[in-house]
């Protein structure tokens, strides 16, 4: 289970490192995020694996369909955010310019 946790804290701040230095375009910041809601589906998964409780497992698919809405959201404003200012750049996004 060491090396299991190892690898998904590793997956985890590798999306937060993403989050935090590549804040260019708005995709690839919504990309970090599914990375980091896919390694906690990974870490509950396992962790409830392990611990054989059908509980923990049942929050997994909460997890999974919420982590599903967030992406299906974050698209849509992103199509939004594009259409009315014309390109997806996080930095030609600030509305209290405006």
């Amino acid at each position: 289970i060491s090396s299991y946790l190892t690898i998904i804290i590793s997956i985890f701040y590798l999306g937060i490192l993403g989050i935090l230095l590549n804040r260019l375009h708005l995709l690839s910041i919504l990309l970090c995020f599914e990375l980091l809601l896919i390694s906690l589906f990974i870490g509950f998964v396992i962790l409830s694996l392990s611990l054989s409780n059908n509980l923990i497992l049942s929050n997994n698919l909460i997890l999974l369909t919420l982590s599903a809405c967030e992406a299906s959201a974050g698209l849509s404003l992103m199509v939004a955010l594009s259409r009315t200012h014309n390109s997806d750049l996080v930095s030609s996004m600030n509305i209290l310019q405006q």
